[in-house]
């Protein structure tokens, strides 16, 4: 799959979907699968609400050539989108949020803040801060957008150096560590690794942090 290819209809389509239900007319939706659902199934279905293009990762539910392009991960698939559309509007200043809480308080202030001097703040929406929502969140980003605010949420450790390699942060800013998803961390000592993730892709890139 050529993303540069998928990438031109991308920029003349009206955004990505995930959900088959709310497809736009000329969007492109992209099948998810998960331990309890696989968006493959709906292709049909996508297509049938206007989608342009349908991105799967299950041969068995590709019934056409025109419409339909098979990639072997369509999870990865979405995440490299994400990251060349981030490489063609490198020149857009990105701050990353993450913290054991707070993120989404500290978003909004820094969004009523921002918007005083910016005329266009792109923001994280919702609940969009894991490895699904954070590329959507980057593919939302227009090109008159004049500085974006991205939070990173994270319950295993390596996961929000891999959501920094996808936004590729100018700024970051860590709320706190705390016992959130301990589960996932074992302790407080992995929280804290984990939250340093951020720290040290901005080191290594040479960018601000906080």
């Amino acid at each position: 799959m050529n993303i540069k290819y998928i990438y031109k209809l991308y920029s003349i389509s009206s955004g990505i979907e995930i959900n088959s239900k709310k497809v736009k007319q000329n969007s492109i939706f992209i099948a998810l699968k998960g331990k309890n659902f696989n968006g493959n199934q709906f292709a049909a279905e996508a297509i049938a609400n206007g989608a342009m293009l349908v991105i799967l990762d299950d041969k068995k539910y590709v019934f056409s050539t025109k419409k339909i392009f098979f990639v072997e991960n369509s999870l990865f698939f979405l995440q490299k989108l994400a990251m060349y559309h981030r490489y063609k509007l490198h020149h857009i200043p990105i701050i990353a949020i993450t913290g054991s809480n707070g993120k989404t308080t500290t978003k909004e202030l820094l969004k009523k803040i921002l918007s005083k001097k910016y005329k266009k703040v792109h923001f994280t929406n919702e609940n969009f801060n894991n490895h699904i929502g954070i590329p959507l969140t980057i593919l939302s980003m227009s090109k008159n957008t004049s500085i974006s605010i991205i939070e990173i949420g994270a319950n295993h450790e390596n996961e929000i150096e891999k959501m920094c390699y996808i936004i590729n942060p100018d700024y970051g800013y860590i709320t706190n560590f705390g016992k959130a998803h301990l589960e996932g961390f074992h302790n407080i000592k992995g929280v804290i690794r984990s939250k340093l993730e951020l720290y040290n892709f901005l080191k290594k890139k040479k960018k601000l942090y906080l």
